[in-house]
């Protein structure tokens, strides 16, 4: 049985340009692997690239993906040999209760096409590897890719039902870079092709990595499609004169000419500065809540974003085992109350609303298997 039967109706099948075939789930060999339980076709799989100095912040997106996720983790972290250790270490401090849903492995930063140090260079230390990963994590199926710098504030389990929502030609999804083309960064200075109105942000992507190896992409380099990996150094030496924010331009030039190969979600799935400080934007967020923070432009170490800086110093300072409520919604609540001034921190609610409905489905499911534990007795 593949992994992707599990995701996918039996007829979804990809035909002519994005054709793809399921794909069986594992490790890659010779990885070294860390788990207290043995693996599972239910396995949500998450990766993430962390060099330099991105470590803690790192951590604190994994714990919150651990915190507030049902199904079992696998997580693929991608580091500079430097932090191998470190990421073990810390690792292995967290307590059994949330170390047993997840295993993860550890993998070094490698590039399989082009000038390593180049790639290395691209825009921030390490980003370019997200581009690799259908090429390394060669027995994933399906894979979520975070930013070091994004806070889950509801289960991951609901952005991976996300999958099943593709249809028969679709094998990633992204959100949008802006909701209003007139001020978004693409529509405004870029100089190279870009997705849709206003391009689109990969510090959130969902990736069905079995057809993005399986699929021959269209582009502007040869009258024939590519593979995945034959494309990759080719378009960066294309536009690499014309691209700023790296990798990211490359995925939205991939995009620009195999649309009918993206899955579009809204801006609450990765939500960022951009959506609250011109003035609230986000419509699915006002509606519904933030479901994924991204905090980028490094406000969670700075002070031009408070609230975003607020979340990330609640969930960062939460004992594992106390309670959430009075140990993370209450204190997350009272530093809210400092940022009214700001732009983001007039809408609370936005930021509020989502993790509070998570705090209570785990709450519910807590007390659930407490009351069956004693049922049994």
């Amino acid at each position: 049985m593949t992994f992707l039967s599990c995701l996918l109706p039996p007829h979804n099948m990809v035909p002519s340009t994005c054709m793809c075939k399921g794909g069986k789930e594992g490790e890659k060999p010779g990885e070294q692997k860390h788990s207290k339980e043995p693996s599972s076709l239910q396995c949500m799989h998450l990766a993430v690239v962390a060099c330099g100095d991105r470590l803690e912040e790192t951590l604190i997106m994994l714990k919150s993906a651990v915190l507030f996720s049902n199904r079992r983790l696998c997580l693929h972290i991608f580091a500079e040999d430097s932090l191998k250790p470190e990421f073990e270490e810390k690792l292995q401090e967290w307590p059994s209760s949330y170390t047993k849903k997840f295993e993860y492995n550890i993998y070094p930063i490698t590039f399989s096409v082009g000038n390593a140090q180049e790639w290395k260079k691209l825009f921030k230390p390490c980003a370019a590897q997200r581009l690799f990963l259908p090429v390394i994590l060669k027995e994933v199926d399906s894979l979520l890719y975070v930013d070091t710098d994004v806070l889950f504030l509801r289960p991951i389990d609901d952005i991976w039902h996300i999958l099943k929502e593709f249809n028969s030609t679709q094998l990633a999804a992204m959100a949008p870079e802006h909701e209003i083309p007139k001020i978004g960064w693409y529509s405004r200075f870029a100089r190279h092709p870009y997705y849709g109105a206003t391009g689109v942000n990969s510090g959130v992507m969902l990736m069905n990595l079995t057809r993005i190896r399986n699929a021959q992409f269209k582009n502007s380099m040869i009258p024939s499609g590519l593979t995945w990996e034959e494309m990759l150094y080719p378009l960066y030496q294309k536009y690499k004169n014309y691209i700023t924010w790296g990798d990211q331009d490359l995925l939205n030039i991939i995009f620009y000419f195999n649309p009918e190969c993206l899955y579009v979600f809204p801006c609450q799935w990765n939500y960022r500065p951009d959506h609250c400080m011109y003035g609230s934007n986000c419509k699915g967020a006002e509606e519904e809540g933030v479901s994924i923070l991204h905090g980028n432009r490094g406000v969670y170490h700075d002070e031009k974003q408070p609230t975003f800086k607020a979340l990330y110093e609640v969930i960062r300072d939460f004992p594992f085992e106390d309670n959430l409520f009075q140990s993370l919604y209450y204190p997350l609540q009272s530093k809210f109350l400092d940022t009214v001034h700001t732009l983001c921190g007039r809408i609370p609610q936005v930021f509020l609303k989502q993790i509070e409905k998570t705090m209570k489905k785990v709450y519910e499911n807590r007390v659930i298997v407490y009351l069956g534990a004693n049922h049994r007795y």
